[in-house]
């Protein structure tokens, strides 16, 4: 299709230039074929295809507005056609990437998932097929006993964008999710969201960031207009000088895309007067300050650029979206076990970061998300299932957004697919052909919570066993077993609470057994081993178990106790698991 991209009829609202500059479109959300229904890019290779994708994640403290985001993205690709989320509380509806109940009644995420979609960057030539971008969006769980979920998410991404809210600045979550990335060398673009409400100024929060994470921010958008007063962006130039004004006008509820019109400096100091000059001033005192886009700088995870926006009225939406094609890193090879390197041209491999069921209950199927790290995934194809060494087919292979699905035929480096009913598959797992490969296996946390789980029924106690093995091959919770407490009373242990609350309503749900929690009294966990397990036992507060996985775990009252062992008993084992935020 040449020429200039076509204006979506859904979309009412185009950009505009001023001053006799020419009308151009909200960038087509491009897909790869003619207007006569040919392939674009009928020479595909592995190196081009994994070139044009971007694969992220949303981090963010609770309520920062994560899934709002999630849907404002989708809706600018032209993946939905109105967003799920409206403002008041009469009529409110919950976001489509929240499937569960449990999700919508809360209005939190509780569980990760997948949405792929084209982009073409309104940066990009009008005509070129290489401008034509797969991004691939990783939800993540926002609340903070589900961080280790999110950590799995991010062993899958390439990049991450930290939501910050503009009243609330940087939050502890947000601070132990930022420390995974950094351990993890993934570059980190940051948005300052709901500047559309009241919060702090933007050289504060700035400010915040700096010190608090040691991460120099690099605006590319200034906010015209206070917190509360959210006029539009300035959009900085490599020196800090205002390239352009990016007004926004609302839309119903910020349900539709923001039409934006552009403006020049003259222009916008004319229409904006005192706020534009206030932007303009402050966009120069950050150069000033070193506080400009370095790439070099940013991929090594030294400076992080920054956009202003509002979710929840799509305004800056279309900035993160460019941004994250122009500046945040394509797919790259993945160091396996082995330390070499499995490169994204070489034969197929993929790494299982997450396993979930009861997303469609009139199937009850069993979904594991794999991100391809290398070659060219085809349904269909036999691949290795590296920790059994078993064959394992592919007949049934789907991207998975929310409960909407849709089958995939091929897939590249970068790329999230899930496949159905994939028993056999836990998060940390590799798949591949030719070539033997194994990645390293993704951590458990430290659990801080112990309950012990019963079934109301005894007659129900077939479902009963069926649902707990689940949800524990998928890491909803670790199933802890001994021999006092048997089979029929397992210990759950998880980072947060809620995950117990998830696993109640989830064995309801989906297999319509009602159980019963009953907390015990330790906070802490310890791995120990065979020769350890009998002196262990005879201490006061202390309870051993094995792991579905086989590692034993020693729960601990208090981290006084445990102090008191390790002096008077030094040649136990009790080795620290990895922290929630640490790896």
């Amino acid at each position: 299709m040449a020429g200039r991209p076509r204006a979506f009829p859904d979309d009412p609202h185009p950009r505009t230039r001023s001053k006799g500059s020419p009308l151009t479109t909200a960038p087509d959300s491009a897909d790869l074929t003619t207007a006569d229904g040919q392939d674009r890019a009928p020479n595909r290779t592995v190196a081009g295809e994994a070139g044009r994708r971007r694969t992220f994640a949303v981090i963010s403290h609770p309520d920062a507005g994560k899934s709002t985001l999630t849907e404002a993205l989708a809706l600018h690709a032209k993946v939905i056609s109105e967003a799920g989320a409206v403002h008041g509380k009469a009529g409110r509806k919950s976001t489509v990437s929240d499937w569960m109940e449990m999700e919508k009644a809360r209005g939190i995420s509780v569980s990760s998932t997948a949405l792929q979609f084209n982009y073409r960057s309104t940066e990009a030539g009008e005509s070129a097929d290489d401008a034509v971008n797969v991004v691939n969006l990783v939800d993540t769980p926002g609340h903070s006993d589900f961080s280790e979920d999110t950590y799995r998410v991010l062993t899958a991404v390439d990049a991450a964008v930290m939501l910050i809210d503009a009243a609330k600045g940087l939050e502890p979550q947000t601070l132990k999710l930022f420390q995974v990335c950094r351990h993890r060398g993934i570059p980190v673009i940051t948005v300052i969201n709901k500047w559309d409400r009241p919060g702090r100024t933007p050289l504060e929060l700035l400010d915040e960031i700096g010190e608090r994470i040691g991460l120099t921010p690099t605006p590319l958008y200034w906010p015209v207009g206070i917190a509360g007063d959210f006029r539009g962006l300035l959009r900085r130039g490599e020196d800090g000088q205002a390239r352009e004004y990016v007004r926004f006008t609302r839309t119903a509820g910020g349900a539709k895309i923001a039409p934006e019109e552009i403006l020049d400096p003259d222009t916008a100091l004319e229409r904006e007067g005192d706020e534009w000059a206030t932007a303009a001033e402050e966009s120069e005192l950050l150069s000033a300050t070193g506080q400009d886009h370095d790439q070099e700088l940013f991929l090594a995870g030294q400076t992080s650029p920054v956009i202003f926006a509002s979710a929840m009225l799509n305004f800056g939406v279309r900035q993160i979206l460019d941004t994250l094609v122009a500046l945040a890193p394509p797919p790259q090879g993945r160091t396996a076990n082995d330390d070499t390197v499995r490169e994204v041209t070489d034969p197929f491999s993929a790494v299982v970061f997450k396993v979930q069921a009861g997303m469609d209950t009139a199937h009850r199927d069993r979904l594991a998300f794999m991100r391809i790290v290398s070659g060219v995934f085809e349904r269909g194809m036999v691949v290795t299932h590296a920790q059994t060494g078993k064959p394992f087919a592919t007949k049934y292979a789907l991207t998975v957004f929310g409960r909407e699905r849709s089958t995939v035929e091929n897939a590249y480096p970068g790329d999230v697919v899930g496949l159905v009913n994939a028993n056999a598959l836990a998060p940390g797992h590799t798949l591949y052909v030719d070539k033997k490969v194994q990645f390293p296996p993704i951590p458990s946390f430290a659990p801080e919570h112990f309950s012990i789980l019963r079934a109301e029924s005894a007659g129900k106690y077939k479902q009963f066993r069926r649902a707990v093995d689940q949800l524990d091959s998928e890491g909803v919770v670790q199933i802890l077993r001994n021999d006092i407490r048997g089979d029929a009373s397992p210990v759950m242990a998880a980072v947060g609470p809620m995950q117990f609350e998830v696993v109640a309503a989830r064995m309801k749900a989906e297999f319509n057994v009602e159980a019963r929690m009953e907390p015990l009294p330790y906070t802490l966990a310890r791995r120990t081993d065979a020769a350890s397990v009998d002196e262990l036992n005879r201490q006061r507060g202390v309870e051993v178990f094995t792991r579905s996985d086989g590692v034993l775990l020693a729960l601990v009252s208090d981290k006084w106790r445990l102090q008191y062992i390790q002096k008077e008993l030094p040649s136990l084992t009790l080795e620290p698991l990895v922290a929630a935020g640490d790896e």
